[in-house]
């Protein structure tokens, strides 16, 4: 079978009547270049369905108009929101995205480097938690290659970033509990390696304590952001003597596992046990019951960073780091403890 012939720029040239150099122009958003032969260019890459080669346009520009995402390990919800934002900034770029998942920031940061080097790209978008790891930071500037940081929540100031602030969420969702009549309430950390768990614990225990509530120690469990810790971590809580009357964790998938474990032992969401989780992704919204949660603009955040780090590599202005809003959804995973706990 015979391969359909790849249209050149010389055809888009033809059907358009302009030159293969008008062509490269409007390809490249190059300036002298009236409206109405830009609309026929396009017109004509569309109809001949001619795409530029990002490999060639880079090989002239000496650059490879490739961005990489580091990230480590999170959970599928959360890889699909950066990706989706960072995607969606890149439409109509000549940019492509290079996804670079990695065991451990912390445990392989000279392989991580080697990987990014050798990748030939031109940027680096660093989500948690990588973004907070001051040595990669320190070797990425140190070989000129420029990045942005997705919520970091320590060493603000070095670089563009967009974050949240993880206190402050971890606390109202804290609160909301409280204000329910929950007294013992349980808690399931991420992972230890991200920044943001210290942080949600923080504004958790701020928050009880501001209610005169103690966090004892045995209702601290530690998890790893993903669905199978939560459960282990869930199980381990529910069967405290007495248990907990609600668990807040730190992200869905955690606390989808809470809602299986407290089905285990026979408990009722939310007549039983109150289960709050963090982030919003998908499966807060189709466990069941839907999650109370604590929206973290994820997308909207990969978004804001890939736009400053596209600022950068025009050689503009960074601009100011930027802290975006959260939002507790309050569904039905929680509700008033039984009477008398």
């Amino acid at each position: 079978m015979t391969r359909p012939k790849r249209a050149t720029i010389v055809d888009v040239a033809r059907m358009a009547e302009v030159s293969a150099k008008t062509v490269s122009r409007v390809v490249n958003n190059e300036p002298h270049v009236t409206e109405a032969v830009k609309t026929r260019v396009r017109e004509a890459m569309r109809a001949l369905r001619y795409h530029p080669n990002v490999a060639a346009q880079g090989l002239v520009r000496s650059r490879s108009y490739l961005i990489g995402l580091v990230y480590e390990k999170p959970s599928p919800s959360y890889v699909v929101e950066l990706q989706k934002g960072a995607l969606e900034r890149l439409h109509g770029e000549r940019f492509r995205l290079v996804v670079l998942p990695v065991e451990s920031v912390t445990e392989r940061e000279d392989e991580i480097i080697a990987l990014l080097r050798s990748a030939a790209l031109d940027a680096v978008l660093l989500a948690p938690p990588a973004s907070d790891h001051a040595g990669l930071m320190k070797e990425l500037r140190e070989v000129g290659m420029p990045f942005a940081r997705i919520s970091p929540t320590r060493l603000l100031g070095q670089g563009p970033s967009v974050a949240m602030d993880d206190v402050a969420a971890a606390q109202e969702a804290a609160e909301h509990l409280v204000n329910l009549g929950h007294k013992r309430i349980g808690v399931i950390k991420g992972d230890p390696s991200h920044a943001a768990s210290d942080a949600r614990l923080v504004g958790t225990m701020q928050a009880l304590a501001k209610a005169g509530i103690t966090l004892h120690p045995e209702l601290i469990e530690s998890g790893l952001f993903t669905f199978d810790s939560g459960l282990a971590a869930a199980r381990r809580l529910l069967a405290l003597d007495p248990p907990p009357t609600a668990i807040l964790a730190q992200n869905d998938d955690m606390a989808a596992a809470a809602i299986t474990a407290a089905r285990e032992c026979g408990l009722l969401v939310p007549e039983d046990l109150s289960v709050v989780g963090f982030d919003d992704s998908d499966i807060s919204r189709v466990v069941w019951p839907p999650l109370t949660t604590i929206r973290q603009p994820v997308e909207d955040m990969a978004y804001r960073a890939m736009d400053m780090l596209l600022h950068v590599l025009r050689g503009e202005p960074e601009g100011a780091d930027v802290q975006l809003g959260h939002e507790l959804l309050i569904r039905r995973s929680t509700a008033p403890p039984k009477a008398g706990l």
